[in-house]
């Protein structure tokens, strides 16, 4: 099964983007999330989109925060990302007129919704400063 990384290889870019407190261009963004400039430009439209960043042509020019990061929640970033389907698990279809496996579907998607709701509240919980902090808590302390 594929895995989706979309929200954690943004999340991961927009930290850096808040670290470099200027302009950074999509290759820079790329070599710090392990991946190609193209793929770092086509989530970052949704976000741009979405007013969690802007972007500048030209010389200088590159990706920039247009908010702080106690603004910009888990919930905006998977959203502006086209909400990810949250569990790849799915329904049977080989027989819809099986009772059975209409009942398993029906349990089952119950369960997946209430599932990806409690996700996305929490979601909407943290920020990226909360993945900021985490960040600085976790580095090396530096000798005086």
């Amino acid at each position: 099964m594929k895995r989706d990384v979309r929200l954690s290889t943004v999340l991961h870019a927009l930290l850096h983007m808040a670290e470099a407190g200027r302009a950074v261009t999509s290759e820079e963004l790329a070599e710090m999330v392990c991946t190609h400039a193209v793929v770092v430009r086509r989530m970052l439209a949704g976000l741009r989109e979405a007013g969690v960043v802007g972007s500048t042509k030209g010389h200088g020019g590159g990706w920039q925060l247009e908010r702080p990061l106690a603004g910009i929640s888990l919930a905006d970033v998977y959203d502006a990302l086209d909400a990810p389907n949250v569990f790849a698990i799915a329904d049977r279809t080989e027989n819809p007129r099986c009772l059975v496996e209409q009942a398993v579907n029906r349990a089952t998607r119950e369960v997946f919704a209430g599932a990806e709701a409690i996700l996305l509240a929490r979601f909407r919980e943290v920020s990226l400063a909360d993945i900021a902090a985490d960040v600085k808590r976790h580095q090396p302390r530096k000798p005086r």
